[in-house]
């Protein structure tokens, strides 16, 4: 063996107080690693339980896990902009391109659902999801916490509601996504909103109370002079996210809830059609870089 890699190894247990020769002995024993345990692809592949015998179910399961993994990798990329101490410019923009690519992802990727699926099956299995709706995707909900200040996450109609000097709790009462869920007649929850805030609200007040000053936005504030390389991945993420995927969210929901000429109900029971517009969102992670033009007409993208 490499007399080098030896020092590595011993050098490496020995600053841990450890034996190295326990670790060496211990490759005697154990097993090659193979790809498929790895990946854990077994587990993996077992995860797409249906709840009806339309084969296109299994379509719409693995199209939203996909999309939960690929979510998972945008918190992994974002949390380390928060996290990050005498963070650089080179840093930050290429964790903001990385976020961009993931986002291209989700935005290419659901042309699976909006023409993979049968429209007549769709229309049926998803009548046994009632009310599961993709609205309760926590993952979602901890990467906007991640970007921005709980405030820039309410629009401007929940900021007419506010009292002067409201605390996290308060904010989360008036966040865009509230309205999803809110009989505003009644001012009751429905049930998709109260069993999602019953199980993941307390977990996302604690994450906003600890991102305080430190979002991603609060650290692009810190930099005196951000260049314009830095505040364009900025705006491009910002405008993907919060434009680009909303929108093919819609045209997407669109295709299969208006194509025959009747507007179906949501799952969730939402008035999904005003919800899932950006217009309406009004999702904003930077909102100091949209002061001298529109976030919607970005690179006169199409909304």
């Amino acid at each position: 063996m490499n007399q080098d890699i030896l020092d590595k190894v011993n050098k490496k247990y020995e600053s841990l107080g450890e034996n190295p020769d326990a670790y060496l002995e211990g490759l005697v024993y154990a097993k090659p690693i193979n790809y498929w345990d790895y990946i854990q692809v077994d587990t993996l592949l077992s995860l797409q339980n249906t709840r009806t015998d339309f084969k296109d179910e299994s379509v719409f399961i693995m199209y939203h896990q996909i999309t939960e993994l690929v979510l998972k990798l945008m918190i992994h990329e974002i949390s380390q902009i928060c996290e990050e101490e005498d963070i650089t410019e080179d840093f930050f923009i290429d964790k903001l391109y990385r976020l961009q690519r993931y986002t291209d992802m989700l935005i290419t990727s659901f042309s699976v659902m909006k023409d993979g699926m049968s429209y007549d099956d769709y229309n049926k299995f998803r009548m046994t999801l009632t009310p599961a709706s993709g609205f309760q995707s926590a993952q979602f909900r901890f990467l906007e916490i991640y970007a921005t200040p709980i405030f820039n996450l309410i629009n401007e109609k929940g900021k007419e509601n506010l009292p002067e000097n409201p605390d996290t709790e308060t904010l989360f009462k008036h966040i865009y996504w509230q309205s999803a869920g809110l009989d505003k007649k009644t001012g009751k929850k429905s049930h998709t909103l109260k069993a999602f805030e019953d199980k993941y609200l307390d977990e996302f007040i604690r994450l906003s109370k600890k991102m305080t000053g430190q979002t991603v936005n609060e650290v692009l504030l810190k930099f005196e002079h951000p260049s314009e390389k830095l505040l364009n991945a900025a705006r491009d993420f910002d405008n993907a996210y919060n434009v680009k995927w909303p929108i093919v969210h819609l045209r997407t929901a669109t295709q299969y809830l208006e194509k025959k000429g009747e507007q179906k109900a949501a799952t969730g029971g939402s008035e999904w059609k005003k919800y899932l517009h950006p217009k309406f969102q009004q999702r904003k992670f930077f909102p100091q870089l949209w002061k001298n033009e529109s976030i919607m007409e970005w690179h006169k993208k199409e909304c």
